[in-house]
């Protein structure tokens, strides 16, 4: 097995040697490679904490406008009776994610060939510009307009998996993910109990007829490591690995559900009881939504990466789905408790449900990720963001029709208000659920 080969070092460690010759000390790439190689058993703390700043704050403004969106319609008067005033903000809430779509992609070949960097600070900065203006929009179409274009200009999430997954050792990976789909999950909550919070406050109360709103939720996403799968083909090579695609189409399915759930719990919160709902106000909601946040933080940190240790990543999804069925189907029946025990549980199920959404959103990232290699990591996550928005664009606006029409059928025999709403979400638990086993899912062969 020869020692006088040319390409063996006297010690026997001829991949040693030739990186060593390859490093480049002005190439990034081979900076943070070697930062790697020597800071074996050092825990990340300093990477993992700029990854989880970033993420939240570009995921706040996502969902923040939920609380205050019912009055922004109304005082657009664009809704010509209350109950048409969710089908409206549907569009709304839609029109990020047409813009994500839009440009996913085309962020992640750009990450890919200029860098990481100057995606997520283009992003950062356009959220300050659209969101702002967002907020001061005079009518209904430049509300949709300024929506659409943050969306556009919002090409971070495929560029800042792909870095996690390259800023730390391997063995970090994992968690680094982690962090991106918890502060992910944590902004999409604490930003609508911001809203939640400040939407009246100057505000003179003189009805009690509130509703709120909705859109979006909830993630997410993609990354890859190492696999030996996908090594050249470009771009379009990544349509034909099925590993990838299959946890793309799961995790959509998933995104659909969760964005459509977030609306949906927004508006059926806030609507009077006479419709159904619960007749909260803002701040209760804004309540809720912070207490599952804090609640969301702990069980990342702490709970999930035990479990992912010892329950396998499709099985924990599959355990996930099953006991969202009997959690969802509960909803309708909250209207009946009062008080303190209505708060309780009204905070239990959400936070199982959105322990839930982050828990798949995880799992997702990590099976994406064994199926891409580095070269394309990004073109990948762009990809999978692409469609991942698609769904996210339609599920807010046809929960929005679904959830005016089961307000107007209150009396029907079969599924009557809310129930004929959570019956829905069910149908595409169960949905996802399927599709959890072959042939539709078949799982990548990364080495770890």
């Amino acid at each position: 097995m020869g020692g006088g080969n040319g390409g063996t070092t006297p010690l026997g460690e001829p991949l040693l040697a030739k990186k060593a010759r390859a490093y480049r000390p002005r190439c990034p790439g081979c900076r943070i490679d070697r930062l790697n190689a020597e800071r074996e058993g050092v825990f990340p703390l300093k990477d993992l904490f700029l990854i989880w700043l970033v993420t939240i704050t570009c995921t706040l403004p996502i969902q923040s406008l939920f609380p205050f969106l019912y009055f922004m319609i109304r005082d657009l008067h664009i809704a010509k009776q209350t109950q048409d005033i969710g089908f409206y903000a549907g569009f709304v809430g839609a029109s990020y994610m047409c813009g994500r779509a839009l440009s996913s992609t085309v962020w992640g070949i750009v990450a890919d060939k200029y860098g990481r960097k100057p995606v997520i600070v283009l992003t950062l900065v356009a959220i300050v510009i659209f969101n702002t203006l967002f907020g001061l929009s005079l009518n209904y179409w430049m509300a949709i307009i300024t929506r659409c274009l943050l969306g556009v200009m919002c090409g971070y999430l495929g560029p800042i998996k792909a870095y996690a997954t390259e800023v730390c050792r391997k063995e970090y990976n994992h968690l680094a993910l982690a962090v991106v789909s918890s502060s992910r999950g944590i902004g999409l909550i604490i930003g609508p109990a911001i809203g939640g919070y400040l939407a009246q406050e100057t505000l003179h109360k003189h009805n009690e007829d509130t509703v709120d709103n909705s859109v979006e939720t909830v993630e997410e996403s993609l990354a890859g490591t190492d696999t030996e799968e996908n090594g050249g083909g470009g771009c379009l090579k990544l349509f034909t690995n099925w590993p990838l695609m299959s946890s793309i189409t799961l995790y959509c399915i998933f995104s659909l559900q969760d964005v459509a759930y977030a609306e949906t719990f927004s508006l059926w919160a806030v609507s009077d009881r006479s419709y159904g709902g619960l007749s909260f106000t803002t701040t209760d909601v804004g309540n809720v939504l912070a207490m599952s946040g804090l609640f969301l933080f702990l069980y990342q940190m702490l709970i999930y990466p035990l479990l992912a240790k010892t329950v396998d990543h499709i099985t924990l999804v599959r355990a996930v789905a099953i006991l969202t069925l009997p959690l969802l189907a509960s909803y309708p029946f909250f209207p009946s408790l009062k008080g303190f025990v209505l708060m309780l549980v009204v905070n239990c199920a959400s936070f199982l449900k959105n322990t839930f959404s982050v828990t798949t959103i995880t799992v997702f990232n990590i099976l994406m990720n064994e199926a891409v290699t580095q070269d394309v990591r990004a073109a990948a996550n762009g990809i999978a963001v692409t469609l991942m928005s698609i769904s996210k664009a339609v599920a807010p606006a046809v929960a929005g029709i679904i959830f005016s029409w089961a307000q107007r059928r209150q009396t029907a025999s079969f599924l009557p208000g809310d129930h004929l709403v959570f019956f829905i979400l069910n149908i595409f638990t169960l949905t996802g659920l399927i599709f959890t086993f072959r042939p539709f899912f078949v799982r990548g062969s990364a080495k770890h």
